[in-house]
């Protein structure tokens, strides 16, 4: 199975940050409007949703994987639901290679590979360098093509 770059923890660490201020806001604003509890109430509410946040990044991280097979594109994933993903090279539509800006921050980008059908039509490897989602983008295109003709991708 295929890692993930190593920074991908970061963003979705940064993610963690981000929900646990905001959640931290929340619980503060609350707190001084209507409960009038201590001032540590919001703050302990902050570190739980931190602590959970950035836990879960890192096991995300180590359950995270992916494999390029001689007829599909394997996908593991999942914390607390365990998902497994198949999709074979004749259903893939198209191949994307996206970059957000915090990616482009760190240097990392994703491929979105898109499929023919109607529940969960794409699927998204995060957290790779540029020159590897390119690689793996036009390695996609190229074994979707094999597999259905020119007009595959």
């Amino acid at each position: 199975m295929n890692r993930l770059h190593p920074r991908v923890r970061l963003v979705w660490m940064l993610r963690a940050v981000v929900v646990a201020g905001v959640v931290g806001a929340v619980a503060y604003v609350l707190n001084r409007v209507t409960l009038e509890l201590p001032v540590y109430v919001p703050v302990g509410v902050f570190v739980v949703f931190l602590v959970v946040g950035v836990g879960f990044a890192i096991l995300r991280y180590r359950l995270w994987g992916y494999e390029v097979r001689e007829d599909s594109l394997y996908l593991e994933r999942g914390v607390l639901t365990r998902v497994r993903t198949v999709v074979p090279f004749v259903r893939i539509q198209h191949v994307d290679s996206a970059r957000g800006p915090v990616e482009r921050l760190l240097g990392l980008a994703s491929t979105v590979v898109y499929t023919a059908g109607s529940r969960g039509a794409d699927v998204q490897i995060p957290g790779l360098t540029p020159e590897g989602s390119d690689e793996l983008q036009d390695r996609l295109k190229g074994l979707a093509i094999r597999a259905e003709g020119d007009d595959a991708v």
